[in-house]
Formats: C-alpha cells, structure tokens, sequence
C-alpha cells in the first residue's frame, strides 16, 4: 500500500519551482513529443497537478466477451454462469462497520445482479456479531476463515532485533506503521500467502475488498467472467508511486532473481514502465532503479493461477528469504506490480476504467451515467501535490488504456 512519508512531501515542494520551470520551458521552448506504443494512446502529460481532460471523456463498458445478469445468477443456483471466484477481504473484528460500508457499496452496485461469495479472512477469529452482520448485507453465501499462524506469523530466518533496529530507521524516514509488526505480517501474507489457504485451494479468481471503501458506478456485467473469457489475469483501477524510502532493495532483490531466472520474464513484459526515471527521478534513484509504480492492490480482480505459478513462488520466495518484508516495509502492492510487470504478458492486464472506486485519499472516477457519488477525472480529495503521486499516465505510455 502506497504510503507518503513527510520527506517526500518535502522533496515534492522543493521540487514545485522546477516544476514551474518545466512548465515555463515546455510553454516558451519546443514540444516534448512522447512516443506512442500499440494502437493508439493519449498523450502521456508531465506530472500532474489537477484532473485530466483524458480522464474526463465518456466511458462505457469495456470491449470484448460480456455476460451480463439474469435469473441463473440466483443465489441458490448451483447451476449458475458463476465461475470458481470469490470476493475477498482480509478484515479485523474492529473494522466490522468499515467492512459494512464497503459491502453495501459492492453489493448494491454489482453483487447483488451476480451474487459471488463472500470470504473474510482474520489472524483471530470472527465474532458472532462479525458474521451476522455481514451475512445480513448479501444473499451471496459468506465464509469465516481463519488464518494459520504459520502463514501470519514472522517465519523464524527473521531477527527481530534487526527488525527493531530496521524499524527505527525507517521511521526516521516518516515510513508510516514502520514498528507495527502486524502491518508486516499483512503484507507478506498479501504478498504470497493468501492464496495457499486451504479455503481457496478450489478458487481460481478474486475481487479483493478492503473496509471503508467506496464504489460509485453500477456494472451490469459479470465481471470475474470478462476475466476469464477474456484471457485477463490482473485487473485494477488505481495505479500510484510508492515511497522509495520503504523498498530500496526490492529492485536490487528482484535484479538478481532475473539473473538466476531470465526465462521467467516475458517476452512482452512491462519493464519500462517499472524502471522509468523521467518522471520521477528520485524515486527511482531511492528505490535503485524501480520506477516504484505500482498497482494500487488495495482494489485488484486476478487469477490466481499466475499467484501459484512457478515463477511467481519462485520469486516470492527469494524474496521472503531476503527479509524486506519486515526488514524494510516491502508492501504486497509492489511486489504484486513488479512480478506482474517481468512474468506476464502485459496485455492480459486490464485497466477497469468503468469502475468507480475510492480508498482514501485517492479515486478512479469515470465520466459515465452509470457512475454517482464522484467528480469525474478527480484522482483525489485531498491535497494538490497528491496529483503527483497518479502513475496511470506512465502506464498509458508504455501500455495503454485497455
């Protein structure tokens, strides 16, 4: 998850009289033109500092295979169009009235046309308060999973001296929940453990939602089966910079598992997209060369096939012994962008432009009548300088709109 720490909000106002110079030059002097990749592609911007007029043109669904709802999506069909998914969310006991929120926007907005389950997962285990509640927001069947201390837990290579040691430094650079082990732990089991529960062992794709989230537009098509129909593997909706300061080995870790590992990466990976530098230079020299774009996985609809793939396992794996999960404060959002990025093809990932969301403090919000509740185009609510932080456009450069 993406966090801003002060330094960087420093390094961004020092950085808005260059910017203003950028801008000056880019008035009086020549055109910078950026080159267009496939088909094509609006043209990419200079960093950001309010909405865009190619955000704000009219959206509709996207192109390709669609089923939409019927009578055969009643819940207690087991003869259903649903395919083996699930919607999914990793959620405390004490976050039950955020989780609510979020359900009644889902359901109200997809679900409810489609009934897909319900999976909750928690360290500790679920109150009865807990799943009745949620139970009582959806017709959908709701399953209560508790995770296994094995998969939660610290694994025992790391040192947890080095840990608090490590800890301190990062927050010393602002790195928010630096101590919190449990943060920690949430992002490795994010990362590469989720998907191991015997829970989903039977359960090929999934729609992740966190509490307190907001959808705005309603979707009238079976979205899990514009995946597979498709050939989709990843789908997401907000595409960010992360703080540097959090994850400065995990390009250096990731460079030596390609070296081990060159036939992992596909032929038409995503590469420059994770190691630009043009846009901001100073993330990706922190970071040692990742871009730190990343796939804002607080929202993500994937197959996890692609999670349980050798390539993948492999590199989780190299990384979890390389401790920057708690070490550092690797999030599951870069290491889930950087692997998609090297081992997939970068056309099976898809860019769900239709639909309304918000985690705070950011949006996807598309000019469609389907949609109510957003300003269209508006990546954030909060501050100006948050603009800066969209990385959609060097996704659009490099891949495109899709």
């Amino acid at each position: 998850m993406m966090v801003l720490s002060r330094p960087t909000r420093v390094v961004l106002a020092l950085a808005g009289l260059m910017t203003l110079l950028l801008l000056f030059h880019q008035v009086k002097g020549p055109k910078l033109s950026l080159p267009n990749v496939g088909k094509e592609k609006p043209p990419v911007r200079e960093l950001a500092d309010g909405p865009d007029p190619q955000l704000v043109e009219v959206v509709g669904e996207p192109e390709g295979a669609l089923v939409y709802s019927s009578d055969d999506y009643a819940p207690e069909n087991e003869n259903s169009p649903r395919i083996n998914a699930t919607l999914l969310s990793l959620v405390r006991n004490s976050e039950l009235n955020g989780i609510i929120q979020s359900m009644q926007d889902l359901e109200r907005t997809w679900n409810h046309k489609f009934n897909y389950p319900w999976t909750f997962f928690n360290d500790e285990p679920f109150t009865s308060e807990f799943k009745r509640r949620t139970q009582e927001q959806t017709k959908a069947k709701c399953h209560y999973e508790l995770i296994p201390k094995n998969h939660w837990e610290p694994p025992s290579w790391i040192d947890m001296d080095i840990f608090q040691e490590s800890a301190e430094i990062l927050k010393e650079q602002d790195i928010q929940y630096a101590d919190m082990i449990s943060y920690h732990s949430m992002c490795r089991w994010n990362s590469g453990m989720f998907y191991k529960h015997p829970a989903l062992k039977d359960t090929r794709w999934y729609w992740r939602v966190e509490p307190n989230v907001h959808f705005f537009c309603d979707v009238d098509y079976d979205v899990f089966r514009y995946m597979q129909d498709n050939n989709k593997t990843y789908g997401f909706t907000v595409n960010l910079y992360d703080a540097p300061q959090s994850i400065p080995t995990l390009w250096p870790e990731t460079k030596k598992f390609m070296a081990a590992h060159p036939d992992y990466v596909h032929p038409n990976n995503a590469m420059d997209w994770l190691t630009d530098s043009e846009r901001r230079p100073e993330h990706t020299d922190i970071a040692n060369g990742y871009s730190t774009c990343h796939f804002w996985s607080n929202f993500e609809v994937a197959d996890m096939e692609f999670w349980r793939s050798q390539a993948y396992e492999d590199y989780f794996y190299h990384l979890d012994r390389a401790g920057g999960f708690y070490y550092e404060r690797w999030g599951d959002a870069p290491v889930h962008s950087i692997a998609l990025g090297l081992f997939e093809d970068k056309s099976k990932i898809h860019w769900f432009r239709d639909i309304g969301y918000q985690h705070i403090p950011f949006f996807n919000c598309p000019n469609s009548p389907k949609c109510n509740g957003c300003r269209t185009g508006t990546l954030t609510d909060g501050a100006d300088f948050l603009y800066k932080e969209d990385c959609r456009w060097n996704w659009f450069k490099y891949v495109g709109m899709d």
